[in-house]
């Protein structure tokens, strides 16, 4: 509390001050005029003053004890199972007709910020759900640790490379984790190991990865917090590759930091290693008096790993490399599974890059949780899930449903002081309560002007109107017709509109309807980082047109293809007039602009050449993927409101991903038509096809049929 601007001091915290019998009163009063004056204590000082608490306190600038407690319910955006070969009647309870899971354990590919993630995990429904599977066995992260490195992407197109630029929200999430130095990273790193460490069963482990850089920094972290006397290994993961620096020695192996939750119990399976020229003598096993013979298994595994069976991934053209900065060989992840979990076991990866943990856990039957904050990250997880999927249904074994998960619509009301635990009813009342406020905030966002006198039309940019649509609901055709109206009346022609979702089927209304009655109205994504003020003040906040696309439904008897015929895009994430100017003579760039990629050189002369590389709408396409039947599952979200967990139905229906073609590493080539898919019953039916774009841009259409 304060008094007439001055920070006023409690009794108790004078008391504390006083009785430290190791301060001279100089001192004493040295440290309540700053403490009433707002000025940091002498670190000195503060360690006199905890000087009997503890022999060693981990401190730096910005800790906070405080870690959040917000459980936000998770929206399902896509359940994905490979459909098994053959189903034995006595599995149906387990699996449908076409061999798709219907009960039991869905593992968690989720999208998002990890510490609301964390937080929601430990604090909300999903923990009984996690409990059920016998709890969380295994914590696998590598967090980041290279200050320099981005989320930036090389994506190729037609033999060229272009970077893909990471997002706001990526750099944002990198400014905080490196903004103050260590410290940020510490704060940062704090937070999530403490919620993990609540999340994590009692006989579970948590491996940690890091580098000479961070690693004694979080090697006194995870002591803080799991204690010393659960560190069970530092280990040495030992790489080769790279050449040899001049003037210091190689780097040739990381760590990785082994925590137990509980130091007296943790699950440990010994594991052996080949013979080599080396280990001959740690293989021998004592059989009777001074005879020894080599263990039939090998040699055991210490805590010095290396060999081809963890080699680091150097080659460009391996199978497992995806071009993903940080990618660890899934031979490192097996050995760290293998070792801490059984099979059946749940096991998570909070910093999930590539989706290498959520890939060996599948192959080795485990359950999984994996997350990330990045676009590309979790669309480079699903897609080599799916390769895993297939795999294992080649080989006949077993594998799970996995669904891609966010918290959505909670998220942003999270974000604006709107807590998802209270009635539908008041969240309501508090949304409309902060109307102007959110309003306001987008229209910052957006560099637009804000204007009175309309019901829809709330801001101006550029000679053209701006509407910004709902925090929590998807922008509807009826609302886009009441802006429309509104613009006819007022003899306005131009206008935006701005949301966070969007109704199916609204691009090809407005373009095939709307504009042909005289107003141009564009539709446009807000971003997430509408909501950080940093972003806002650099003027850093990029909102994107909506994507379309157009399909073409073959309908056979009850036999129906889908044939995905066209993809238009609008993304942006260059100036091409900036870059013209900034190029130097003799280079070359790959720009993407307009929803166009284009290489643009300049000679040795001056002379600037453009060449188009997007030669075919196609080359946008990364992955597409159908639901046949899209309103055949609701989604059913689980709340807690007022201490008590309740199921609704947020209204809309989650897609169930029966069809998909992707490009991969080995193979470029996309199917453009579905394979056949036979409908039971006939009626009408709403068809879902999703694209992802090779910038990971998500784009969905719905198409209706009658199947007779």
């Amino acid at each position: 509390m304060y008094k007439h601007g001055m920070p006023c001091l409690n009794d108790e915290l004078k008391g504390n001050i006083m009785a430290q019998i190791n301060l001279s009163d100089s001192e004493k009063q040295k440290i309540i005029d700053s403490i009433k004056e707002g000025r940091p204590l002498p670190k000195e000082y503060i360690y006199k003053l905890f000087a009997d608490d503890e022999d060693v306190f981990l401190f730096w600038n910005g800790r906070n004890e405080t870690v959040t407690n917000a459980a936000l319910p998770f929206h399902s955006i896509e359940h994905i199972d490979e459909p098994r070969k053959e189903v034995a009647p006595t599995q149906l309870t387990f699996f449908d007709t076409t061999g798709r899971q219907l009960k039991g354990w869905t593992n968690k590919l989720i999208w998002g910020d990890n510490r609301l993630i964390l937080s929601s995990l430990v604090n909300g429904p999903m923990r009984e759900e996690i409990e059920k599977q016998g709890g969380l066995k295994l914590i696998y992260i590598d967090p980041p640790f290279a200050v320099g490195a981005d989320f930036s992407y090389n994506i190729k197109v037609n033999g060229d490379s272009v970077t893909k630029q990471q997002s706001i929200i990526e750099e944002i999430a990198y400014r905080d984790t490196w903004g103050r130095g260590i410290s940020s990273y510490l704060s940062m790193m704090y937070e999530r190991l403490k919620l993990m460490h609540q999340l994590l069963a009692e006989d579970g482990s948590i491996y940690v990865h890091c580098d000479l850089r961070v690693n004694g920094y979080l090697r006194l972290l995870l002591d803080d917090i799991f204690g010393l006397k659960n560190l069970i290994n530092e280990i040495a993961w030992c790489y080769g590759g790279g050449s040899a620096p001049k003037n210091y020695y190689h780097k040739k192996w990381d760590s990785l930091f082994w925590y137990a939750k509980n130091g007296k119990d943790w699950i440990f399976n010994k594991q052996y290693r080949p013979y080599t020229s080396g280990t001959i003598e740690r293989g021998l096993t004592a059989v009777k008096g001074d005879k020894y013979v080599l263990s039939e298994e090998g040699a055991t595994l210490d805590d010095w790993w290396q060999g081809k069976e963890v080699q680091k991934i150097l080659s460009p053209t391996a199978y497992e490399n995806l071009k993903y900065p940080t990618q660890k060989p899934e031979g490192l992840l097996k050995r760290v599974i293998k070792g801490h979990s059984n099979e059946g076991d749940l096991v998570a990866d909070f910093f999930c890059g590539s989706g290498t943990t959520a890939s060996v856990a599948e192959k080795l039957g485990r359950k999984w949780i994996a997350c990330d904050l990045g676009r590309f990250a979790i669309h480079t997880t699903r897609k080599r899930v799916i390769g895993v999927q297939r795999e294992l249904k080649k080989e006949a074994k077993s594998y799970r449903a996995f669904e891609v998960l966010n918290l959505g619509k909670y998220e942003r009301q999270f974000f604006f002081g709107v807590p998802a635990n209270i009635p539908q009813q008041q969240q309501e009342q508090l949304l409309e309560a902060k109307q102007e406020k959110y309003i306001s905030l987008i229209l910052e966002g957006y560099s637009a002007q804000r204007i009175e006198g309309y019901n829809y039309l709330h801001g101006k940019k550029a000679g053209r109107f701006v509407h910004v649509g709902p925090l929590s609901v998807p922008v509807t055709k009826s609302l886009v017709e009441d802006v429309f109206e509104e613009c006819r009346e007022n003899l306005i022609t131009q206008v935006d509109v701005l949301g966070f979702e969007f109704e199916m089927g609204l691009v090809p209304y407005i373009k095939d309807e709307l504009r042909r009655q005289g107003v141009d109205i564009r539709l446009r994504y807000i971003p997430r980082e509408a909501f950080d003020k940093r972003a806002v003040e650099k003027g850093q906040v990029k909102f994107y047109d909506v994507a379309y696309m157009q399909v073409k439904p073959h309908i056979k008897d009850k036999t129906v293809k889908i044939e995905l015929t066209n993809f238009i895009t609008y993304y942006t994430q260059d100036d091409l007039k900036e870059l013209e100017q900034s190029l130097k003579k003799g280079r070359s760039k790959v720009i993407i602009e307009n929803g166009q990629i284009t290489k643009l050189s300049k000679d040795k002369s001056g002379i600037l050449k453009r060449e188009m590389l997007t030669k075919n709408w196609i080359d946008w396409i990364d992955y597409w993927s159908v639901d046949f039947d899209y309103e055949d599952k609701k989604e059913i979200i689980q709340l807690e409101e007022d201490g008590e967990v309740k199921e609704a139905w947020t209204g809309n229906y989650i897609f169930e991903n029966i069809w998909q073609s992707f490009r991969t590493k080995k193979n470029q080539k996309i199917e453009m038509v579905t394979s056949p898919h036979t409908f039971v019953k006939s009626g009408k039916y709403k068809i879902m096809v999703k694209v992802v774009d090779i910038v990971g841009v998500d784009t969905s259409h719905v198409v209706e049929v009658e199947i007779k």
